[in-house]
Order: structure tokens, then C-alpha cells, then sequence
């Protein structure tokens, strides 16, 4: 007889199980699990979880994603560019005030011809499971970028797919079946197909899925499972969808999920979506007012799995800062006066794996104050001082967000009500005297910032910039590298429009004259140029003029015509 400890014995029985095999084995009745700090705790505290599936996603908010690293394509955990997972990391994140983590999780590549996963592989993810619950942390692990790999051609290839689906989840399952409560699993990552029926062919995967992890017993027999919309969108059908399917499961443990990275024209900046406008706004408050509506009613809990903004990808420079925190501050707002538990998408682009530090401290300050409290913002973050005309005194809109105004802060000094602003209800205007004691140094830029405090949340911080009106100068150069020659003079570019002389679109997304920010064109301060991509001139007329609208955040609008000749262009400013 067998004498296997812990989730090892599992890895076996999952294992004999894919092969037709029978094995026994036996385990300590109890276990002691020790955390990184080598303090030892009893088994009934580490496995503790609270009472209900409602009790148990509240404990969970808020949740960060270990993103880009078990979900990576290649080889190992490194494959997409990140450190090595270790203790340090998890403790650093518990350290940050993060009560859950997903654990993102692409199995196939580390499949065999007879299903069967690579012990080694499946075994790491056991490893980094048990010390995240170590850490007293609630886990969610999933089957992640299969969904796109190979589980999209189900409706092709159904049997081979649903038989490859099943094999990983009874090998996991099995391997997990005496972890923690505070373990959840999650079938499928943004499940999506091609062809077929969609919804059924994600409702078969769902009630599989609990099926298998129902069938190997255990801790499985009641642990919560969470089950996604397809796409993990919140569109109302899909919702009604997966709440039918829940109900024909007849399961109570057991959670739903939805994705949220915002509406799609501010998420990356395009279509003119540069600003956290009532547009974006309203988008937001649907979402939550959707999943309430539907599974609240019911007694389900919802997680939104992950949530950011798509234009982080690329970097998070894509949406304008000040407009970003906004997005957040309402996004934490809603999802606590919704009662829905929120992860972070985080796939290195936030936290610094290797310094374990915020790589955007003023954007995480806002994150984290969102799950408490509510922080007054402004209508900008950027007050535009022009050098070439008399400074005049500028009011800013505020959004106070339930708070009251306190004060303004510049350093350690605390501005004069009167000399230095007025305030009026939500109105705040800054004298033409403060301005021009803020701009009275030579040259462009940002001379200094302010912090606006409210009664609680964090401060709001603007940037008082020297500017003067952006020049473009001709240029010449090729498709595959165009970079129009720019004297920012302290300015901002915020979007770009490109319209042919009948006024119709050009570019990429042609439904729209605003193209898309990193995509179509890159502005490069530092370099005095603005870029035009290979993507742009891949979808631009060959010999028709178009012309470029750069539009900046001071309101300042350039406009610059570029023709394509081949693989050359030219580009000349209009005056």
C-alpha cells in the first residue's frame, strides 16, 4: 500500500484515473500547513472558509490576477516575460491588502498524446496553489488560454474536445480534492467557439465540468465552483444564459463570473473615447446594474474575474492618467455598493514582481482606496498655462462624489482661499495670480502639482503645465516608418482623426475619424516626432491626401496632411 501526503496523492489518483488504472493509498488524518513567515498554523484555520457561497466571495474582495504567467503559451511560467513565482511574491501581494488571487492556468501544451498532464507541470501549480493558501488567501485556478487554442473548435470537433476538456479537469480535480475550501475553481477562461451553438456547447462544458469535479468527492463534493457567461460578458443574454444553466444544476455552491475592461472605445482610445465621459460612465453602471438584476435575485454571487482597461496592453500610457483614476475610483464604488468581488488583471504591467512595488503608485492608491471609501475627482487632472498670452484664472469642475472639498495643498503649504482659488459648490477656480506664480520659470512643461483634498479618499492631484500651441513640420518618410516632426511646447496629444477630402474615414476602424492610440498613431515627446504606424498606412488610400487632426489635451488642434505614394509619404502641415 501506498503511503502519498497531501495534494501528491492526488496527482496519482488523477493520473489512474485518465489511464484505467486502480491505486490505494492512505494520508495523515490531518495536516499542518506552515507559511512563508514559518509560522505554523493549525490545519482548521488554514482550511477555514466562511459558511455560505455569499459569506465566502465577500472574504475574497478584492482579488488579483497572476497574470502572463501559469496562462502563458510556452513552456513554463517564464514563457511571457515574468519572474519565477515565489513565496515572496504571494506574501508581497497578501501584504498589499489582497484577500484572493486567480491563478490563471493554460493546461495543453503540457498535455500528452494520451491526455495525460506533465506530472512536473501540474505538479508546480500545486506547489504555488498551497503557498498562496498558506498565506491565508483564497485561490481560483481555471482551464485559461485553451479556450482560444483548441476548445474554440468544438462545435468541429466535439468528441476530441470535450474528451480533452474532461481528462484535465478529472486530472486536477482529483489532484485538488483535499485542498483548502479556500480553493475555487473555475471551468473555463472566456469561453468562446466557432460555429455551432455557442450557448450550448458552453452550458455542456459548464455542467462537465461540475460533473467531474462533483464526481471525485472530497473537498470537491461542496466546493464552490465558478461558472462563466460566454466571452465572460455581461450582454444581458448571455447572463440570462449561464443563470439557466445554473438553475438546472440545482448546485447552491456556486459562483458566476464576468469579465469588465469598459466600454471599447475608452478601454483602448479610440472613436474619440479619450475621456472617462457619462458614455463610459454609463456603460459601467449598466454592467453592475445587469449582474445584480440578474443574480443577485437569485442568492448567486458574481465575481468579475478580471478587470482593467485593454489598452494596458500596449502600456498603461494609453488612457490619459487623471481620466484612468476616474475609471477606477467609480469601478470600486460600484462593485462595493453592489456586493460583487472584483481581480485586478494584472499581467506585470501594475505590480513589479522583482522590486514588489507598484509600478503606478498614485493609480494603485486609488484602487485600493475604491474598496472603502469614495474620492472626490476633477474634470481634468491637467490645467494648460499659455506662455504667449496673459495667464488668466481657470475654473475646474469637480466631482466630490459624496466627499466635501478641504483643501489644496502645493508641497507643504496649504493654498489661500481668495488670493490663490475660489470654491463654489462644485466649482473650483484657480486666480490668474496663483497661475502665474506657478508658471514663472522658463520653459515647458509641468512647473508643479497640486493636491486637492476632500474629506476622505485620496487627494486628487493636477498637473500645472507652461505650454504654447503645438507645431507639426513637413517630413517625408515610408510606410513602414513615418514620424511627423512635433515641438510639443509642453502639450499633450490625446487622439488623432484622419478623414479623406470628401470627408469620409481613412485608417484602421473606419467607421470612425478617431484612430486608435498606440495602434494607429504613437506620440513620442521625449523623441519630438508623432509616429504614424504600418497599421495606419496598411488601411490608407494610395494617392488620396488625408488629412490628420492631432488634438491635445489642452484643445489645441493640429492639422497635418499625409499622402501616400506606394511605400512612400509625405507629410506637410496645413496653415
Amino acid at each position: 500500500m501506498s503511503r502519498l501526503p497531501g495534494r501528491l496523492r492526488g496527482l496519482c489518483l488523477g493520473l489512474a484515473s485518465i489511464l484505467g488504472l486502480s491505486i490505494a493509498v492512505t494520508v495523515p488524518a490531518t495536516a499542518v500547513a506552515v507559511p512563508a513567515a514559518g509560522v505554523a498554523v493549525p490545519a482548521a484555520a488554514v482550511h477555514a472558509a466562511p459558511r455560505t457561497p455569499a459569506q465566502a466571495v465577500a472574504a475574497m474582495q478584492p482579488g488579483w490576477n497572476l497574470g502572463n504567467t501559469f496562462d502563458s503559451t510556452g513552456d513554463d511560467e517564464t514563457s511571457w516575460g515574468n519572474p519565477r513565482v515565489t513565496r515572496e511574491l504571494l506574501a508581497g501581494i497578501k501584504a498589499q491588502g489582497f484577500r484572493s488571487i486567480r491563478i490563471p492556468v493554460t493546461w495543453g501544451q503540457h498535455q500528452g498524446p494520451d491526455r495525460v498532464m506533465d506530472p512536473a507541470y501540474l505538479a508546480r501549480v500545486d506547489e504555488v496553489v498551497g503557498w498562496a493558501l498558506d498565506q491565508g488567501l483564497y485561490v481560483m485556478i481555471n482551464v485559461h488560454h485553451d479556450s482560444w487554442q483548441w476548445i474554440n473548435g468544438m462545435a468541429a470537433d466535439h468528441d476530441a474536445v470535450l474528451a480533452r476538456f474532461t481528462a484535465i479537469w478529472t486530472q486536477v480535480a482529483t489532484t485538488f480534492r483535499d485542498a483548502s475550501p479556500r480553493l475555487v475553481l473555475e471551468s473555463v477562461n472566456e469561453p468562446q467557439f466557432t460555429g455551432g451553438d455557442p450557448a450550448a456547447l458552453l452550458a455542456l462544458l459548464n455542467t462537465t465540468f461540475h460533473r467531474i469535479v462533483r464526481g471525485t468527492g472530497g473537498g470537491n463534493a461542496g466546493r464552490l465552483l465558478v461558472l462563466p457567461t460566454l466571452h465572460t460578458s455581461a450582454d444581458q443574454v448571455h447572463l440570462d444564459n449561464l443563470a439557466a444553466s445554473m438553475a438546472s444544476l440545482g448546485d447552491p455552491n456556486l459562483i458566476a463570473t464576468v469579465h469588465y475592461y469598459g466600454y471599447w472605445p475608452f478601454s483602448v482610445n479610440v472613436a474619440g473615447g479619450y475621456r472617462f465621459d457619462a458614455t463610459a460612465r454609463q456603460d459601467m453602471l449598466d454592467m453592475f446594474t445587469r449582474i445584480s438584476a440578474t443574480f443577485a435575485v437569485r442568492g448567486i454571487p458574481v465575481i468579475i474575474g478580471e478587470y482593467g482597461l485593454l489598452g494596458f496592453d500596449r502600456h498603461t500610457g494609453t488612457i490619459e492618467q487623471g481620466e484612468k483614476l476616474k475609471f477606477f475610483e467609480l469601478f470600486g464604488h460600484l462593485a462595493r455598493t453592489h456586493g460583487v468581488t472584483t481581480m485586478l488583471w494584472d499581467n506585470g504591467q501594475h505590480f513589479d514582481r522583482t522590486q514588489s512595488v507598484w509600478k503606478d503608485r498614485e493609480l494603485f492608491a486609488q484602487i485600493r482606496s475604491s474598496w472603502r471609501t469614495r474620492s472626490g475627482t476633477a474634470g481634468s487632472d491637467l490645467i494648460f498655462v499659455r506662455r504667449s498670452v496673459p495667464v488668466t484664472a481657470q475654473a475646474i469642475t469637480l466631482n466630490l462624489n459624496g466627499t466635501g472639498f478641504t483643501q489644496i495643498r502645493l508641497g507643504t503649504s496649504t493654498l489661500r482661499r481668495g488670493p490663490d482659488f475660489q470654491i463654489s459648490g462644485d466649482q473650483l477656480t484657480l486666480t490668474a495670480g496663483l497661475l502665474t506664480r506657478l508658471t514663472q520659470t522658463q520653459g515647458y512643461g509641468v512647473k508643479t502639482s497640486l493636491s486637492v483634498r476632500f474629506s476622505r479618499g485620496v487627494p486628487w492631484r493636477m498637473d500645472v503645465i507652461s505650454t504654447d500651441r503645438p507645431v507639426v513640420a513637413a517630413a517625408g518618410g515610408s510606410t513602414d516608418a513615418f514620424a511627423a516632426p512635433v515641438a510639443f511646447n509642453g502639450d499633450r496629444l490625446a487622439t488623432m482623426t484622419a478623414t479623406y477630402a470628401d470627408g469620409s474615414n481613412a485608417g484602421p476602424h473606419g467607421w470612425t475619424p478617431y484612430k486608435e492610440y498606440d495602434r494607429a498613431f504613437v506620440p513620442d515627446p521625449a523623441a519630438g516626432v508623432i509616429r504614424l504606424t504600418p497599421e495606419f498606412f496598411a488601411e490608407v488610400a494610395d494617392g488620396a491626401p488625408v488629412t490628420v487632426g492631432f488634438h491635445f489635451w489642452s484643445g489645441e488642434v493640429i492639422r497635418y496632411v499625409v499622402v501616400r505614394d506606394g511605400s512612400a509619404v509625405t507629410g506637410t502641415p496645413v496653415v
